[in-house]
């Protein structure tokens, strides 16, 4: 059978495309959604123990650092590596290595030592055996050690820190240069986000809180008064809790919401009611939700008789919309920036029969969606219940009476902070 030439150039051009296409897709893609920068590319390295102490594992910290210790084990940075979501998400990557440099960043807590990159591709790494890995030091996730031990000497706040071991005052202590290099990465390849997978550094710095020189830990290291190590002087140190986005008190912290009936009026049949919930990003000094692009908020609405049946509901969302494949594209985002605040309207035509007639209106905050949920539950190994849905606000009014809703606004915690909750 003889086939036309334009046949053949067809099939060549469609055979030359996809083999173009597969080439730059074995190039672009990679199983990390974030690029790398120099300061995470690497292990944190520990070549030089420390004088005066016997080790530097967390609990060996703890026992002149009581109190700071305590606090510390109460913190996702203790739970950095074991915490269940980053393990399932680990698994999900093929453990990749570069996941470790955050979650559990000092080398003897890694197996492995990169040597360098095959091709230059960050899942193709070059290994070699880590004679000094521990695997309990591993466990520790981001430990003291993270943060505060370099060449040997122990970094912190004050300049004039004395304790049995070498001290050495950082300036990174009182800035927000100590959270950046894990908190803010960048995009990688062929991923178009609005600032970044974790975007929550630009967003504290184009906002009002860094304008007036505040720093992350104004609100995720309180500020407290305190010996620092047992037989210390009291001095103004802060608290190691870095409360965030998986405790739901600090997002509670982060919003105002307000519930408000307009135009108030006799609720009579055939009547039509209008309610407006405000919510306020009046706490955070970034946006809300920040980190992880998965984090989201639904604002609902739901109108029940006096059996229960829902007659009317209403959801909205508030959130980044992501492209994962074939490239990441940023679609649209309707987060809130500091101090911004937005009306979500409901209204509702009244029944006949208003008895039991009731309205509940909430805000959830998710750390990501059900199907995510299930997903890692059933494919990736999650293997316990992990609470990812939080009530941080829920009001239930009547409708079946002639008194009409009142402006509520939920109340704020005690110690809030002006610079950002959550």
């Amino acid at each position: 059978m003889k086939v036309s030439r334009k046949t053949v150039v067809t099939s060549l051009t469609v055979l030359l495309v996809a083999t173009l296409l597969f080439l730059t897709y074995q190039r672009v893609h990679s199983r990390i959604i974030f690029g790398i920068r120099d300061d995470f590319s690497r292990a944190i390295s520990y070549d030089t123990p420390v004088p005066g102490i016997p080790g530097i594992r967390a609990d060996q910290c703890g026992n002149c650092h009581v109190e700071i210790y305590e606090e510390w084990k109460t913190s996702m940075h203790s739970k950095a590596y074991v915490d269940p979501f980053f393990q399932a998400y680990w698994r999900k990557d093929r453990h990749i290595w570069i996941c470790l440099n955050c979650h559990s960043p000092m080398e003897p807590q890694q197996p492995w030592l990169i040597k360098g990159l095959e091709g230059g591709k960050v899942y193709k790494p070059i290994k070699s055996d880590n004679p000094h890995y521990n695997a309990d030091f591993q466990l520790e996730g981001i430990t003291c050690a993270s943060c505060h031990v370099r060449d040997g000497v122990i970094e912190g706040p004050f300049e004039d820190a004395r304790a049995p071991h070498p001290t050495r005052y950082s300036p990174r202590f009182r800035s927000t240069d100590i959270c950046f290099t894990c908190h803010q990465v960048p995009s990688g390849p062929f991923q178009f986000y609005n600032g970044g997978p974790c975007s929550t550094f630009p967003e504290f710095e184009a906002g009002p809180y860094s304008k007036r020189g505040m720093i992350c830990q104004d609100c995720h290291m309180p500020s407290i008064n305190r010996a620092v190590a047992v037989g210390g002087p009291i001095r103004q140190g802060r608290q190691h809790l870095w409360r965030g986005g998986h405790f739901p008190e600090m997002i509670k912290h982060a919003v105002t919401v307000n519930l408000i009936e307009e135009e108030p009026r006799s609720r009579q049949p055939g009547a039509v009611v209008h309610f407006t919930l405000q919510l306020t990003n009046s706490g955070a000094g970034h946006k809300i939700p920040t980190g992880d692009p998965d984090r989201y908020f639904t604002i609902s609405f739901e109108v029940t008789d006096s059996a229960g049946r829902v007659l009317k509901s209403q959801e909205n969302t508030m959130r980044r919309w992501i492209l994962w494949w074939p490239v990441i594209v940023e679609l649209y985002e309707n987060r809130l920036k500091p101090l911004d605040s937005r009306d979500y309207p409901f209204q509702y035509r009244l029944p006949g029969d208003l008895k039991g007639l009731k309205l509940r209106a909430s805000v959830k905050y998710h750390i990501m969606t059900e199907a995510q949920y299930n997903r890692l539950r059933t494919k990736y190994g999650l293997s316990t219940e992990v609470e990812h849905v939080f009530t941080i606000f829920e009001q239930e009014d009547p409708l079946d009476t002639s008194f009409p809703v009142v402006e509520v606004e939920r109340e704020r915690g005690a110690s809030s902070c002006k610079g950002g909750r959550g």
